[in-house]
């Protein structure tokens, strides 16, 4: 099947998966683009849990502060520091910070229940799994604390 260079793009531009990725995608999906989405979206949670068992010994600590009233700091952990190292990796922590600071979960486990705020049609669990298959290494999310003025 010839898939359109522009189509490729978006799907790429859309979902950050690699080239590759997209191309197999709109070929099982007979250029369509909404089922390509689908497949892509699917494929990562797959690869996710194949990685659930590796061990995340490295990461990074981010903090956030709102309106200098709210404050989180997140602990969030992945395989290697390369990774940890990386604008993709520090992107979803700082996501995460957001996301606690305006929903107010008390555990990890509350926080990956939750819808995402930019994207109510996803988890937190599915942003946490997309970025698994994204960047190729386990994710974990350690510890967080939310600390409210007053």
């Amino acid at each position: 099947m010839d898939i359109s260079l522009d189509l490729l793009k978006k799907l790429r531009a859309e979902t950050s998966a690699g080239v590759s990725d997209c191309r197999h995608a709109l070929e099982d999906a007979g250029g369509d683009y909404q089922k390509a989405k689908k497949l892509l979206t699917e494929r990562g949670i797959e690869k996710a849990a194949k990685k659930a068992d590796r061990t995340t010994g490295a990461g990074i600590v981010v903090s956030y502060v709102h309106s200098e009233r709210v404050g989180v700091l997140l602990e969030i952990h992945c395989e290697t520091d390369f990774v940890a190292r990386t604008d993709d990796f520090k992107k979803l922590a700082h996501e995460l910070t957001l996301q606690i600071a305006a929903m107010k979960p008390k555990t990890v486990k509350d926080l990956l229940k939750e819808e995402y705020i930019r994207d109510p049609s996803v988890t937190v669990e599915a942003l946490v799994k997309q970025s698994i298959a994204k960047l190729g290494e386990n994710i974990t999310i350690a510890q967080f604390h939310r600390m409210e003025l007053g």
